[in-house]
């Protein structure tokens, strides 16, 4: 009998191939794994019982018929509620979409799936990806696997703490200023932000268009490999404006030695305010894994990446304002009952379907797109992310690679970030790849000595370099050491029979 925690995608994937154990049983066993972990999680707004077994069915078919099985094949995947996927709601974790039922599919989805993936169903985020914690959902609390009174990060905290908990192999999530990585530190799981473009947002609820992109988690880098192999396949996606064609196999330098190449660090980053020791401890194991390799260690400057986070905080919140225009509780969403006008009706039905987080983004893009605001604060925001942008060119002339904390400290128990401002600042390292729209990626580096809970480095690389940033992340990550499903739900269900 077989642990589903112990086994990769790609175990799995081989296993079904080779008829050691068939999809369905795959598909039954991360089921029973859900339903008995996701009492304590709450990882999960909704689990596709049914869209799961028929899938799994249907892999089984196509290898009793000597059919060709994708790489994904019997993975049981989770995707982040902001993602459509037919036969389930789209709720963004918002009361303005409760009863929302996706109209049609995804491509991030849909390739998971052409690639043999099961999917398991749909997971708790921060309402609209507005958030850092996960707490700003209306439905639920996502728990941290590691320690059930903390939270698991944010806003992809659901899919970090699935695959955490052992419930899923695979979970997609989205990053508009670090919503996997930060999540992925959280929870001690492998969170990858690709290139801005290398990924299909299409069927994806906007948060921040020149922002957001979709990626992996996994519990490993060759995991989060395997999945990115997916989510390019096909190349660039008509439906998306800004996919890129991206033709690369991300496991075939998996393995590369990063001997005799260069690892780039700011030492600035590493001493700022509000970073724990805990996280300067994992960033000097970091840096001794890669000179231990054979690396070489370089420091560089970004001169203005002080600033991402103020650009962030106005290019965000003004993209949010135009893509969250179209809630407005006539033509689909909460729709407020009663009202004796159709002006009224709006008004009531966005006041009463967002929450506290959304109006405020949203409010505050309002202002900063108002005329006599705009030239002061939008324009010079663009003027701000050009020079970072900037910045990391002069940075990766120099290093193949950039190594910085992934969050400031590890995770955070519920209600202790009440101010908005210092949850803001859960995000300070990893916003800039976002203004910037380089691939990044966190990766788990051990536990913290204080609090016990998972801590992690993060490698940045250029544009569309993202199998060197595969390739670096899995030499850190083959020193570090790749951190089980969390103590508590090991061997709890989810084995085959």
């Amino acid at each position: 009998m077989a642990n589903l925690d112990t086994l990769s995608a790609q175990e799995i994937a081989r296993g079904v191939a080779e008829g050691s154990f068939s999809a369905k049983e795959v598909a039954q066993a991360a089921l029973d794994a859900c339903v008995q972990r996701d009492r304590e999680v709450d990882a999960f707004l909704e689990i596709t019982y049914d869209l799961a077994l028929e899938r799994a069915e249907a892999v089984d078919a196509a290898r009793a018929k000597g059919e060709p099985l994708g790489p994904l094949a019997g993975v049981p995947v989770a995707f982040k509620d902001n993602m459509n996927m037919e036969g389930s709601h789209t709720t963004c974790a918002s009361r303005m979409l409760e009863s929302y039922d996706s109209p049609y599919t995804a491509t991030c989805v849909s390739r998971m799936l052409a690639a043999g993936a099961i999917p398991l169903g749909k997971t708790n985020m921060d309402e609209f990806a507005f958030g850092s914690s996960t707490e700003s959902s209306c439905f639920q609390q996502t728990h941290n696997p590691w320690d059930l009174s903390r939270v698991p990060g944010g806003s992809s905290g659901g899919s970090a703490a699935a695959v955490s908990a052992g419930e899923v192999t695979l979970a997609l999530g989205s990053d508009t200023g670090g919503s996997i990585r930060q999540p992925a530190s959280f929870c001690g799981v492998v969170g990858m932000k690709p290139t801005y473009g290398a990924v299909s947002r299409y069927g994806v609820v906007a948060f921040g268009s020149s922002l957001d992109q979709v990626g992996p988690f996994g519990r490993t880098v060759a995991d989060v490999a395997l999945a990115m192999n997916a989510l390019t396949a096909g190349g660039r996606d008509p439906m998306d404006s800004t996919s890129q064609d991206v033709n690369l196999d991300f496991l075939e330098h998996l393995d590369d030695p990063v001997e005799g190449r260069c690892v780039g660090y700011v030492p600035a980053l590493i001493e700022a305010a509000g970073i724990t020791h805990e996280v300067r401890e994992a960033m000097q194991a970091a840096m001794d894994a890669f000179e231990a390799a054979g690396a070489t260690l370089k420091e560089v400057e970004l001169p203005h990446i002080d600033a991402a986070i103020s650009a962030y905080y106005v290019i965000g919140p003004c993209e949010a304002f135009s893509n969250l225009a179209r809630f407005d509780g006539v033509r689909y969403g909460y729709q407020e009952p009663n009202c004796a006008t159709l002006a009224s009706q709006s008004s009531l039905s966005r006041a009463h379907g967002f929450g506290a987080e959304a109006k405020r983004r949203q409010l505050l893009g309002a202002y900063l797109l108002s005329s006599g605001i705009y030239d002061e604060y939008y324009v010079h925001a663009l003027e701000a992310r050009t020079l970072i942008t900037q910045d990391y060119k002069k940075a990766f002339d120099q290093v193949d690679a950039l190594l910085m904390p992934a969050a400031p400290r590890t995770a955070f128990h519920f209600g202790e970030m009440s101010d908005p401002t210092q949850m803001y600042l859960s995000d300070m390292f990893t916003i800039s790849s976002n203004i910037a729209g380089n691939g990044s990626i966190s990766v788990p580096v051990g536990l913290g000595h204080d609090s016990g809970m998972p801590v992690s480095a993060q490698l940045q690389t250029p544009a569309f370099h993202d199998r060197t940033l595969i390739t670096f992340a899995h030499a850190l990550e083959k020193a570090a050491g790749a951190l089980p499903v969390a103590p508590r739900f090991a061997g709890k269900g989810g084995y085959l029979a």
